[in-house]
């Protein structure tokens, strides 16, 4: 395959498709295209994004019109097709479950009855759900609104997207399980894995975006603390191998420069330990890209 520029293929609109571009972005890869709403854009010298629906990308990375794409793992699943799972980009998440009408007595899927109706916009994965239960149901394809199906008498059950739970709660739904979990993924192509032009370009873009999502989570810390307390500074800001100490001018010897990599979701408790241990000039910044 020729490794000059490879294309990807990305959501064309939606939720799934902004924060797609603004993960690219994000690694250096803005998508520069001539006119708004194209359907192809330049992303950097290497890759080129095709815009297409979501649920046909791994359709077209297996078939090769694009050596990778973005899409949910639900769509991937849903889809059937031979294409290799390469990275959890962490954002679209949602879950695949089963829901029944709040009236309904039934609790567990594996208790509905044989010729159970079930409507969904995932007939594939549903099917095999309830297969595998030993359930043979009777699968209603519907492209939209699952949700009042059963209200219409069109099926005793759904098999729908959530990510809150609050849309089956306003249609008077109940959920009973889960079939699957969902995010968006990035997903290759098998055969342009293993050529020895692309295999290593898909592998450096992997390692991009890597780092990008990696460094969402954390934060960049620095802090002057009292040199006779570096031992216990050292309890609180581990760092990912230690923290770095630098030395300070002016510092008369009793000051130094602790930076470190810190978890985002502990800075308050992590600055309020410091302080106790009489740090000053505390800086918390963030990261933009954290390899490992």
């Amino acid at each position: 395959m020729e490794a000059s520029v490879l294309r990807i293929a990305l959501p064309n609109k939606g939720r799934l498709a902004d924060q797609a571009l603004a993960l690219f972005e994000r690694a250096g890869l803005k998508a520069e295209s001539r006119v708004d709403r194209a359907l192809v854009a330049n992303l950097g010298s290497r890759f080129q994004a095709i815009f297409v629906r979501a649920q046909d990308i791994p359709e077209f990375v297996a078939d090769g019109a694009a050596v990778m794409g973005v899409t949910g793992a639900d769509l991937v699943a849903e889809a059937g097709q031979s294409v290799q799972d390469v990275l959890d980009l962490e954002f679209g998440r949602c879950r695949l479950a089963v829901a029944v009408r709040d009236d309904n007595p039934i609790r567990a899927p594996q208790d509905f009855p044989d010729g159970t109706r079930v409507a969904t916009a995932f007939p594939r994965v549903t099917a095999e759900f309830f297969r595998k239960l030993g359930v043979d149901v009777r699968v209603a394809s519907v492209s939209g609104a699952a949700e009042t199906a059963p209200h219409l008498g069109v099926a005793d059950v759904i098999v729908d997207l959530v990510s809150t739970g609050s849309t089956l709660r306003v249609n008077g739904l109940r959920e009973l399980a889960t079939i699957l979990d969902s995010t968006a993924r990035l997903v290759a192509n098998r055969e342009a894995l293993k050529d020895e032009a692309t295999g290593p370009v898909i592998a450096e873009l992997v390692t991009a975006l890597e780092s990008v999502i990696r460094a969402k989570a954390k934060r960049y810390l620095m802090a002057n603390v009292p040199r006779d307390r570096l031992d216990e500074v050292r309890r609180v800001i581990p760092g990912i191998s230690g923290p770095t100490i630098i030395e300070i001018l002016n510092g008369e010897g009793r000051w130094v420069a602790a930076h470190a990599v810190v978890d985002a979701n502990r800075i308050y408790e992590t600055i309020t330990r410091l302080k106790a241990l009489g740090a000053e000039g505390i800086l918390v910044t963030p990261i933009e890209r954290l390899m490992p």
